[in-house]
């Protein structure tokens, strides 16, 4: 299926993209107006630009139902502080309350059962239960559309961020399963970043895998091995010397594969694969290629 975003009804393009466009996380931004009054409100278009100045930026996108704007939008406009407050497991459900369309002045720090704390430089308070709060000044607010679901992009640099000692591992990063983040998907779904969703990627080779093209065709064009275990096998800087697959072929342990098939062979290259043992897949292979 092919979509034209012009021939395309607002919500259904809306519906569309954020099905899509998934995992998001959550700027569960607090802001204030002229008057000090407080406004607490979640938004998943939102993420992390820049580093140095540290830069968020997210988006009160204007209701595609309707074309009007929300209260963040309204205060940034007017005083460009927020709160960019993270959301994990243990509050989403408040954090779903406080999306609730409440009247201007209607304070949803109180509506939703968050501790309000007082900011260190900036006017908005931050949420007491999240475990990340960036406090930042608002740059620029960079207005999209003046359509129904039009964003407004408002482009934030950090001046402080507040990080709860208990999400943080022993070297002071800040750990995934403790920090239980959520992310919201298409429709009313979300997801938790958690075991056994977590997973590691090593980074590509710092001196250039050989790739794709460099894979022996057998392998290349295997039955069983996936896009990912192939990668894996073309992320290593160089094929083990030919040595080094000549003195595995003579293990004890390769004397098991040599009436193998094809497919017996790269389902063990991938289950080496899997665990993390790349060298060992490789001397497989190349030690009884067909």
């Amino acid at each position: 299926m092919t979509i034209d975003p012009k021939q395309t009804p607002p919500g259904k393009m809306h519906a569309l993209l954020l099905g899509a466009v998934i995992p998001r996380p959550i700027a569960f931004a607090s802001t204030v107006d002229e008057q000090g009054q407080i406004n607490l409100s979640p938004f998943s278009f939102f993420n992390v630009f820049s580093a140095r100045p540290p830069v968020l930026v997210f988006s009160p996108a204007r209701r595609a139902r309707n074309n009007t704007v929300k209260h963040t939008y309204e205060n940034v406009k007017r005083v460009p502080e927020v709160v960019i407050n993270l959301v994990n497991y243990t509050m989403v459900q408040q954090a779903s309350l406080a999306s609730c369309e409440y009247p201007k002045g209607v304070n949803e720090f109180v509506k939703a059962g968050f501790t309000q704390v007082a900011s260190t430089l900036i006017k908005p308070p931050r949420v007491g239960e999240s475990p990340v709060s960036f406090e930042c000044q608002v740059k620029q607010v960079v207005e999209l559309g003046a359509e129904g679901g039009a964003g407004n992009l408002v482009i934030c640099e950090v001046v402080l961020m507040h990080i709860n000692e208990r999400v943080l591992d022993a070297e002071g990063r800040v750990d995934p399963i403790k920090l239980d983040a959520v992310a919201r998907l298409g429709q009313d779904y979300y997801c938790r970043v958690q075991d056994p969703n977590i997973f590691v990627v090593a980074k590509p080779n710092e001196k250039l895998g050989i790739g794709f093209d460099a894979l022996p065709a057998a392998v290349r064009n295997s039955a069983v091995l996936t896009g990912n275990d192939l990668a894996q096998l073309a992320n290593v800087e160089a094929l083990p010397p030919s040595a080094d697959v000549q003195l595995w072929r003579q293990s004890a342990e390769s004397k098991g594969f040599e009436k193998a098939t094809t497919a017996e062979l790269h389902q063990q290259a991938k289950s080496l694969i899997a665990a993390g043992d790349i060298a060992s897949a490789w001397k497989l292979l190349l030690a009884h290629a067909r």
